[in-house]
């Protein structure tokens, strides 16, 4: 293209002065040519020898809508003027428009003189244009118009129009309002109504659905009679325009009410008035966030009825609506039916299979949109970056991070925050790190994503150390920063931490129900729980991730019986408990043993129909088992369809635990033919199962299990392991354990000391306590009773003593088993004053309390006494089998035959006791003390019982003493017959 003599383009002076509103087009076409384009500038002087050249412009015609186009062509041998009376002017406007820009002042001064003429027969736009380069005047009925600051106006027209009076070029302009008010009361089915939608106050009252013509009512120019008429008028009346719907309905979603934007969209149907697309987008996302499947799909049906189905933006917000409501199969199909997909389709999709928890899927959409030659942009990297998140797939990422690179991405904020988030969630940190520290701009969500990172890596202080360099570089936290920091303070127990962060959550005005929760969950983890209910009591609204939290907390504190009272202000105050509601109170239930309390939970929870919950159906199998009720464990884990390891593991230690060690050790080997691979909890509640069997072959195959399984350095694995190897009469495999633990805490501590009190090496067991208590360690309940079990075995009175003391000084001393523990201690330590003393002092008395003083009488051979203490017990405290076994030795020491004898024959019809081996071998010793010999072995002989080498040892050992040689040989041959390697025959 040749340029002219000023050196500038005849296309740059074309495109400045577009710019300035002066260049036209006109649907025409000249010598031949269609659809082309002619321009002419103002002020330009073109150059000799200049050639034709095409330029096209846009110019929206007010009436036709539509855009048209002129060819432009100039040469030496026709100059301008000729070249504009050539074109075919077929539009009134269209002559004036040449008119004003070829420069043709002889028209222009015609249509000037008509105006001032008569200016009411023009219409004055000068006041209310709502373009720059709409006309200044428009004639009413040729059309015809004028630009009063057009170039090539006639110089006189300025000063003519000075001297206009301004009724009269108003005249015309408030004669048409006029006309047009009374058209809008005569039919206001023609116009629409924006009075009380509108989002401009510019913006018009009312608008002609098909002129377009619009009317103010707060104008001068407005009729004064006008606010009346409306006043009168009935307000269905009027009807609401397209644009006024799209306002309505796209304030309801700014303001998140998104079923009023569904109702609106319904009213807006109902009165006929059909939306346009981005009315539907609008409505479709109201869908998604309220997850309305049942009024989307309505929405979709009215975009197929009305053929936007094609529209890519409508289609991804169909795709986003399904998947949120759950129906990926039907957002697939509509992905797959398009005809047309861009790359923010490609990424819609990639992001619902993400978000569904198909990350494979969306890492095979994305290669596929590669394969396809789309390149991605910050969505599609995003969604796709969120999937290896959710896989924890740190090679895909990192090939994914080098084409952020590659397309100069990685500048993108939000891009960047998910290159963090994909790096933690794969368990890099330090390559999170790296982008975070590459980043320009940081945002308040990189600092957060930041901080998630390091709590999820298990780096808490680090985590807290982020927050405050934050702080300190003037970001302000938000909400999430805060739930955020406060995970960090609970996973590492920082709880003063966590109380400085809470005074900041007060100070910056954050919304309690968010903070509230994970407050509550730091101070209950931290073993604050006052603090933790404090926090639950002050927040004002309270929705059930609170009470389950609160509840949780006080679970995880011990104190079941408050879980469940809080359980029961839960359901008074009418608040529906969810899956996690159960849960926790079921695990309360498991805590304090309540067992009716499971059983009526359990009811509701058929009740709500979550009985098909697999975690429900876990806690269930633990709160029966842990209340000892396997029969009704057994019943709910039959029952489950799917059984993980937390069902197979509660199931198994409550067989453990209540005593049926061979069922526990099959429903094991059961659950590895199933191959579920167990966990910690497994490999305790077998542990236990083979201690209580004294099945030491079995444990060391367990053992060796272990160690492949890689839960040797877990203390409590270890505890057990210690515990079984004692409990088998292995000590030394024991010790040996115990020795290699790295770190020990009280229960491995405990557990050795109470094996060596098994094996009977009390000394021992009293060196350990000592030395546990030398490191540093301080012994809890199990340990105190070890040590006191011990100091009973060797009669260590001193040592006893002075154990007793420190129990005082513990607060233990109130715990009913400490005293029995103490009781029997003093007993078998001969002091059974002191025995006395403690029992006396003793808040509650129970069985084992009474038993363990029965005991101590039976020993120092004080049968009167026992007998008084028997006829309390009688009184009000519930007995068993031991107290029997206690009461008969006491008798039996005492030489109280006639009174051991009443006892043992009541035993059963009066106190509804069932007679076992250790009450026959008491009849048999105290028959055999008594020098009765023969009713001795008459007892045997008569047993229900297979009688065992106890009781034949107690008539041996009679027959010693009165020499009666016959009884005594019988009484050796059997003992020979059940055990041949006795010494003592």
């Amino acid at each position: 293209m040749e340029m002219n003599s000023g050196g500038i383009s005849p296309k740059g002076l074309a495109m400045s002065e577009a710019r300035r509103g002066v260049v036209f087009s006109a649907s025409i076409s000249w010598q031949g040519q269609p659809n082309s384009a002619f321009s002419e500038v103002k002020g330009a002087k073109y150059a000799h020898g200049l050639h034709f050249f095409p330029h096209y412009l846009k110019w929206a015609n007010r009436f036709q809508q539509q855009r048209i186009a002129i060819y432009a062509h100039c040469t030496d041998s026709m100059n301008k003027d000729e070249l504009w009376r050539k074109l075919p002017l077929n539009k009134p406007w269209l002559k004036t428009k040449v008119a004003t820009l070829s420069g043709q002042s002889s028209h222009l001064e015609d249509l000037w003189a008509q105006f001032f003429r008569d200016p009411s027969q023009w219409w004055d736009n000068r006041f209310n244009k709502r373009a720059v380069n709409a006309p200044d005047f428009k004639h009413k009925e040729t059309k015809e118009v004028l630009w009063v600051n057009s170039w090539s106006n006639p110089p006189w027209v300025r000063e003519k129009l000075a001297t206009v009076s301004a009724d009269q070029a108003k005249y015309g302009q408030e004669h048409i309002k006029e006309v047009l008010w009374r058209q809008l009361f005569l039919d206001p089915s023609n116009w629409w109504d924006h009075r009380f939608d509108k989002t401009n106050p510019n913006f018009p009252d009312f608008k002609h659905k098909k002129m377009q013509q619009a009317l103010w009512i707060d104008r001068q120019s407005t009729p004064k009679w006008v606010k009346a008429e409306l006043a009168a008028m009935a307000p269905n009346s009027w009807q609401r325009s397209p644009f006024s719907w799209h306002a309505m309905i796209t304030r309801s979603l700014k303001e998140k009410e998104y079923v009023k934007a569904l109702e609106l969209f319904q009213q807006m149907q109902v009165e006929g008035v059909n939306p346009n697309k981005s009315t539907l987008i609008q409505v479709l996302k109201a869908c998604t966030m309220a997850e309305k499947l049942e009024d989307g799909k309505r929405v979709h049906a009215h975009i197929i009825a009305h053929g936007y189905e094609s529209d890519v933006f409508i289609a991804s917000c169909l795709i986003d609506m399904y998947r949120k409501c759950g129906q990926l199969h039907d957002a697939s199909r509509i992905f797959n039916d398009m005809p047309l997909r861009d790359v923010v389709a490609w990424s819609t999709m990639i992001q619902a299979y993400t978000k569904s928890g198909q990350g494979e899927r969306a890492l095979e959409l994305y290669r596929q949109m590669e394969g396809e030659g789309l390149k991605p942009d910050s969505l599609a990297f995003v969604s796709v970056l969120n999937a290896c998140a959710s896989l924890a797939s740190l090679e895909e990422g990192r090939r994914i991070h080098r084409q952020v690179i590659k397309t100069g991405c990685e500048s993108n904020v939000v891009v960047g925050n998910c290159l963090i988030n994909m790096y933690a969630k794969c368990g890099s940190i330090d390559d999170a790190e790296a982008v975070f520290n590459g980043m320009s701009v940081y945002d308040g969500v990189s600092w957060t994503t930041m901080i998630l990172g390091y709590v999820h890596c298990g780096k808490g202080s680090k985590a807290i150390e982020k927050f405050r360099q934050m702080q300190q570089e003037g970001m302000e936290p938000d909400h999430v920063t805060f739930v955020a920091v406060l995970n960090a303070c609970t996973s590492i127990m920082a709880l003063e931490d966590g109380r400085y962060i809470h005074a900041q959550v007060i100070r910056s005005g954050c919304k309690p129900e968010i903070i509230g929760n994970c407050l509550i969950d730091l101070y209950a983890k931290c073993g604050s729980i006052e603090d933790a209910c404090q926090v639950f009591s002050h927040m004002a609204v309270r929705d059930v991730v609170s009470w389950n939290t609160m509840i949780g907390g006080y679970v995880k504190s011990g104190e079941g019986g408050k879980a469940l009272a809080l359980f029961q202000q839960m359901q008074w105050e009418q608040i529906e408990p969810d899956p996690t509601t159960f849960v926790c109170v079921l695990n309360a239930c498991a805590t304090v043993k309540a067992f009716e309390e499971a059983r009526r939970i359990h009811a509701h929870v058929v009740e709500m129909n979550c009985d098909t919950n697999v975690f429900i159906r876990g806690s269930l199998v633990h709160a029966y088992s842990k209340c000892g009720f396997v029969q009704e464990a057994w019943e709910v884990f039959s029952k489950l369809p799917v059984r993980d390891v937390i069902s197979w593991s509660s199931m198994i230690l409550g067989f453990a635990k209540s005593g049926y060690g061979e069922k526990a050790l099959e429903l094991f080997q059961q659950m590895q033919r199933e191959e579920v691979v167990p966990d910690q909890v497994t490999f305790i509640g077998v542990l236990n199962a083979c201690a209580s069997l004294d099945a030491l072959e079995v444990g060391r195959s367990i053992h060796e299990q272990i160690i492949q399984c890689g839960y040797q350095a877990d203390a409590a694995v270890e505890s057990c392991l210690v515990d079984m190897y004692a409990k088998c009469g292995s000590i030394e495999e024991a010790c040996r354990v115990f020795n290699a633990m790295s770190t020990r805490d009280v229960v491995s501590w405990s557990a050795m000391i109470v094996g060596y009190v098994k094996c009977g090496q009390g000394e021992k067991a009293l060196e350990l306590f000592h030395r546990m208590q030398s490191q540093g360690v301080q012994p809890d309940l199990v340990t105190y009773l070890g040590a006191l079990n011990a100091c009973a075995s060797i009669a260590a009175l001193e040592q006893g003593r002075h154990i007793h003391s420190q129990v005082s000084q513990s607060g233990w001393e109130s715990d009913n088993v400490i005293g029995s523990c103490l009781v029997d201690m003093y007993a078998k330590c001969g002091s059974i004053v002191e025995a006395q003393y403690v029992f006396d002092k003793m808040q509650k008395s129970d069985a084992i309390s009474w038993n363990a003083l029965l005991g101590g009488y039976a020993m120092h051979g004080l049968g009167r006494e026992a007998l008084h203490t028997f006829e309390k017990i009688c009184q009000g405290c519930q007995m068993d089998g031991v107290t029997f076994v206690s009461l008969l030795s006491s008798c039996s020491h005492a030489g109280l035959l006639d009174e051991g004898q009443y006892y043992f024959e009541s035993m059963n019809p009066i106190y509804s006791i069932l007679t076992t081996l250790e009450h026959c071998c008491c009849m048999v010793d105290l028959f055999g003390r008594s020098g009765a010999l023969t009713e001795a072995e008459n007892i045997i002989k008569c047993m229900p019982l297979q009688p065992n080498v106890p009781v034949w040892m107690a008539l041996l050992s009679a027959c010693r003493t009165y020499k009666n040689l016959e009884i005594g040989e019988r009484a050796a041959k059997q003992i020979l017959q059940l055990d041949p390697e006795n010494s003592s025959t």
